[in-house]
Parts: C-alpha cells; sequence; structure tokens
C-alpha cells in the first residue's frame, strides 16, 4: 500500500491509535479527514490542518451524513479507517453489566460495519480501495475482565474476513489491524507497563501497510503472543493469567493480604 498519496478517512480519529496514525498518514503525504464525536477535539485537529467531520458511528443518520460531507469535499477518497472502539470492565455476576455490553458491541462492531456499509459502494464504484478494520490482540486472547469489548473485536476479525471475500474481485482491498496493549495516555504505561509505547506501535503499522501487497492482517511483534496463543498451545496458560485482573472488579475486591498475593502472582507471570 502506497501510504504517500491516500486520500485517508479515520473514523475516530481524535485521539489514541486513530489521532496517531492520522499524524503518521498526514506526515507521509497523504491527506486525512478525521472524524469524531467531540467538537472540541475536532477543532484542534482542524487546527493542525485537517479537514474534520463529525461521526457516531453508533449512529446511521450521522455516518450518513459525514459520508455525504466527505464525498462532496473529498470525491477521490480511497482509504476507510474503522478505528471508533470503546472498552468497558463488566462483572459477568452482575446482570446490570448488559447495558455495557450493549454500548461495547453497538460501538466496536456494529459502529464497523454501519461505517463499512456507508463507504463500500464508493469503493466499488471507484474500482481501487482500501478498507482497514480495527481488531484486537484481545479478540484471539480474552481479558476476562471486559468480555464484550472481546467479543466485539473477534467479531470485527470474523466480519474483515468475510467482507475480504465477498470484495474479492472489486479492487477494494480489506486489511485488519490488529492491536495489542498501547500506552495511548500518559498513565497508560503506569497501568500497563507491558503496553507498547504509541510512538514505536505506529511506525512499525506504518511500515506494515507499505507492504506489498497489504497484509490481510496487520500485525505488530508485540501482539503475536495473542494472535497465534492457540496455535503455539499456550492459549489456556495465558488466559489464566489474565484471569487474575478479575480481583480488580469492585464486587471481587479481597483483603489487603490477597490483593498482596494477586499483585505477586502478575509479577512472577509477566501478565
Amino acid at each position: 500500500m502506497d501510504i504517500t498519496n491516500r486520500t485517508v478517512f479515520i473514523a475516530g480519529a481524535t485521539s489514541g491509535i486513530g489521532l496517531e496514525l492520522a499524524r503518521r498518514f498526514a506526515a507521509a503525504g497523504s491527506n486525512v479527514i478525521a472524524g469524531g464525536r467531540r467538537a472540541d477535539l475536532l477543532g484542534k485537529l482542524a487546527a493542525e490542518g485537517f479537514a474534520t467531520v463529525p461521526i457516531d458511528v453508533t449512529d446511521a443518520a450521522s455516518i450518513d451524513r459525514a459520508r455525504d460531507t466527505i464525498l462532496r469535499s473529498h470525491p477521490g477518497l480511497d482509504t476507510i479507517v474503522t478505528m471508533s472502539g470503546i472498552g468497558i470492565p463488566e462483572d459477568l455476576r452482575d446482570p446490570a453489566h448488559f447495558s455495557a455490553a450493549q454500548e461495547t458491541i453497538d460501538t466496536n462492531l456494529l459502529g464497523t460495519i454501519r461505517v463499512i456499509d456507508a463507504f463500500t459502494p464508493h469503493l466499488i464504484g471507484r474500482g481501487a480501495g482500501t478498507i482497514i478494520t480495527v481488531s484486537s490482540g484481545i479478540g484471539f486472547l480474552p481479558f476476562p475482565v471486559m468480555p464484550s469489548y472481546a467479543a466485539s473485536k473477534a467479531g470485527v476479525h470474523a466480519y474483515s474476513e468475510a467482507l475480504r471475500a465477498q470484495l474479492d474481485g472489486t479492487g477494494v482491498e480489506v486489511s485488519e489491524l490488529v492491536p495489542p496493549a498501547v500506552a495511548t495516555t500518559p498513565d497508560a504505561k503506569q497501568r500497563n507497563p507491558r503496553a507498547l509505547d504509541l510512538a514505536d506501535f505506529a511506525t512499525e503499522v506504518m511500515d506494515l501497510l507499505q507492504a506489498d501487497p497489504t497484509p490481510h492482517e496487520i500485525l505488530v511483534k508485540g501482539v503475536l503472543m495473542h494472535r497465534w496463543a492457540e496455535r503455539d498451545g499456550t492459549y489456556d496458560e495465558l488466559v489464566a493469567q489474565r484471569s487474575q485482573a478479575l480481583a480488580m472488579l469492585p464486587s471481587r475486591q479481597v483483603s489487603n493480604s490477597r490483593k498482596e498475593l494477586v499483585m505477586r502472582v502478575t509479577a512472577e507471570t509477566g501478565d
């Protein structure tokens, strides 16, 4: 994929990985349209020189308005990145978790599908283009604290595979970005010392995107243990390690001595 002359729309470009990739595409020479819900953050991006458009991926009418706005001003649009996503801890013993599950799936999975549906006719009409979906290492190696997040991202992976098969022969590529934990905020490294540095992650992603042909899955080195855990026979062990984090759920708070034990086990396993 030539990243130097694309016209890229990123839904979910106002913070984190989406913002960093927007800046990387722009620095490489591509024209970037940044989409997001928050007007204040879109304003800051506009001040940086980005074209911006408000979009709420849970609202079909909002997506249609964004699409029409983008295609009027950028009829050569050739790349869509479905970056919008949320992750919410859930305690599955408490039925009240359902609202979090609903919001997560509506944003991460249905939001991805809505954005793709809005722009696919345009890309097929061009006879060329790229759709970059965004799943997660957690979609392949669940983090039990965020079950619906894992389910939604596994769904994005399966949907990406089917979309690629259905678009075969149209000239439209489908590539799936699979991030591991990435330090997208100043305190993220403190909460998860194993999180990848955002700049290093983005550099590796942009290098991988430039391969010819564009890889079906964009897998940085830090996500390989997640992606291939079942193949490598480490899946059960890693899920068990990650399950230690269930002690963080409010309903499962434990004594200080138990907390210290959990912290020690976690440190020893390296999770």
